[in-house]
């Protein structure tokens, strides 16, 4: 018994290990039928995970800028609240679809599957997909989406020691993003440490170090991503 409150405090703690497995498993469920689809109409879903600020959507944007007029975009804007991100990419001639998630902190796969449905409208499926997750390295860790690939992102500004602060998204990711190198001359971040951080976590991480801003780094993501939808 609980002294505090009387309760039972190993039976609450099951119920709530009860109710996260719930939860989990359905996720994970519906995360495989947004997979599947996926593969069957030759969609490549990147999922880009990072914390607020780290240029996600610049980076898209340019992106788009690239690659849009021999590639078929499409991007699944995630946001607690406002459609801001989305506008910005459909300005830049991208399909786009806001999904706001009204507090929750992350994306899930139900989420996604709803969405799936607003690209079934397109006259033609799009061949790369970015979906942009709520700005967090803790939560969207969590929650597969049926994506392809798991990009995650961490601008100069925010440390090196990122990768050693926030293991799980670097373990569950394919591909690590160092942002805004432009900014190196103004903050005390090693590329070097930070690359050596996340490689310890995960050896098979495809690491890119870029500036949207000046392009730096910036060919050889594009490079990445037509050889990955070009399969």
């Amino acid at each position: 018994m609980c002294d505090t409150c009387g309760c039972n405090e190993k039976e609450g703690v099951k119920r709530i290990y009860r109710i996260q497995e719930r939860i989990t498993k359905s996720n994970e469920e519906i995360a495989e039928k947004n997979r599947a689809y996926f593969l069957k109409n030759g969609i490549t879903a990147v999922n880009i995970i990072s914390a607020p600020g780290s240029g996600k959507t610049t980076l898209l944007e340019k992106t788009i800028e690239a690659l849009g007029d021999r590639i078929k975009i499409a991007v699944f804007e995630g946001d607690i609240e406002t459609t801001l991100d989305a506008e910005r990419i459909k300005n830049k001639g991208a399909f786009a679809i806001q999904l706001t998630t009204g507090g929750a902190c992350h994306l899930d796969a139900q989420l996604v599957h709803k969405a799936i449905h607003e690209i079934e409208k397109m006259e033609e499926p799009p061949k790369l997909l970015f979906i942009e997750n709520v700005g967090n390295l803790v939560c969207p860790a969590s929650f597969d989406l049926g994506e392809t690939l798991r990009a995650v992102m961490v601008s100069v500004a925010e440390g090196d020691d990122k990768p050693l602060k926030y293991p799980k998204a670097f373990k569950t990711s394919q591909v690590f993003i160092i942002s805004k190198t432009d900014l190196l001359p103004h903050f005390d971040f090693s590329i070097e440490k930070a690359k050596e951080y996340a490689l310890s976590l995960n050896p098979e991480l495809k690491v890119f170090a870029l500036s949207a801003k000046t392009g730096e780094g910036f060919d050889e993501w594009i490079a990445f991503l037509e050889e990955l939808t070009s399969s």
